[in-house]
């Protein structure tokens, strides 16, 4: 005997179905609008195989597809609850959180980007460090306190990128990338003395934007310093350069789009992303002044030694 509370399920149930073929093409698009985000949590949290191609990152995205396609058919007869569910966990981290809309769209378009572009690492093996060259005076000249030193990182952020979209989210990467502008834009190299190595403060630098390896290294640490990135020196025996802390892949993600798509686009046009990885996993981009745009080849890429400045 069928009862009215039987009726009213299968009548509540009939109204929240979608009719054929639509249920079909409904469940697929909110599959996709599912995976995505999925897959970029798991993307950002899960350690890459670097397998050619990037197959691994392919069959990641695939097996969640799956996944979420099966979850979704078993759940056909509610689906209009589920496309309201999920709509309302964008809008309320749009709103309220720290991962919505805007977020889903530019972590996706970061991470597709990256993975196209296939960026250089060279990983950093500590064991093979041997002691920093001059270091005690190289400290003293990366002189970031310095008024000179400060103002002259302030102007370069009012001349480059100021208004860059997305600005505020990435305002420090940015600005650091401006200091890397101006100071590749005016620097002209010059030799130490003959027979003598003259380490100059990087305030002392910026009175004609003149020197050799090391001052173009100690000024751009010091002004990138002064305006809160953290910079480092590599020595590379008979050679010094500046890298910039990037962070995790996910911060290289944004790093290689705003590079290669907003703020060097034609420097960096089919040129590749070189940067180092330290023993922590973090991520150090080439600053050399011999690049023309950030994470541009390295001049040398053995290193003997590093200096951070945290």
């Amino acid at each position: 005997m069928i009862t009215q509370k039987t009726i009213s399920l299968k009548q509540l149930k009939e109204k929240l179905s979608l009719p054929k073929p639509w249920d079909t093409i409904i469940i697929f698009l909110l599959n996709i609008l599912v995976t995505i985000p999925v897959f970029l949590i798991a993307h950002q949290n899960l350690i890459e195989l670097n397998w050619i191609y990037n197959l691994d990152r392919i069959l990641l995205f695939l097996i969640i597809l799956v996944l979420i396609q099966l979850l979704l058919r078993l759940l056909k007869t509610i689906i209009i609850i589920c496309i309201f569910i999920y709509l309302l966990t964008l809008i309320y981290g749009t709103l309220f959180g720290n991962y919505g809309f805007d977020r889903v769209f530019e972590d996706y378009k970061y991470m597709i980007y990256s993975m196209s572009e296939n960026p250089k690492p060279q990983d950093l093996i500590i064991s093979k460090l041997l002691p920093f060259p001059n270091k005690s005076k190289i400290i003293d000249a990366v002189d970031f306190t310095n008024p000179k030193v400060r103002n002259f990182a302030l102007y370069a952020t009012t001349q480059h990128f100021k208004n860059v979209q997305g600005y505020a989210k990435n305002r420090k990467l940015i600005q650091c990338f401006a200091v890397f502008k101006e100071i590749k834009d005016n620097w002209n190299y010059v030799n130490d003395p003959k027979g003598r190595e003259y380490i100059a403060y990087a305030s002392e630098s910026l009175q004609h934007f003149s020197g050799d390896c090391d001052d173009h290294a100690i000024l751009m640490s010091a002004s990138i310093k002064a305006i809160g990135g953290t910079p480092r020196i590599i020595h590379t025996g008979g050679h010094l350069y500046p890298e910039m802390l990037i962070g995790d892949k996910n911060n290289l993600e944004t790093a290689i789009y705003l590079i290669k798509e907003v703020l060097f686009k034609e420097e960096a046009k089919n040129q590749e992303i070189h940067y180092h990885i330290d023993e922590r996993g973090q991520i150090w981009l080439n600053l050399d002044y011999t690049a023309s745009y950030p994470g541009g080849p390295f001049m040398k890429e053995e290193i003997l030694g590093e200096l951070t400045f945290n």
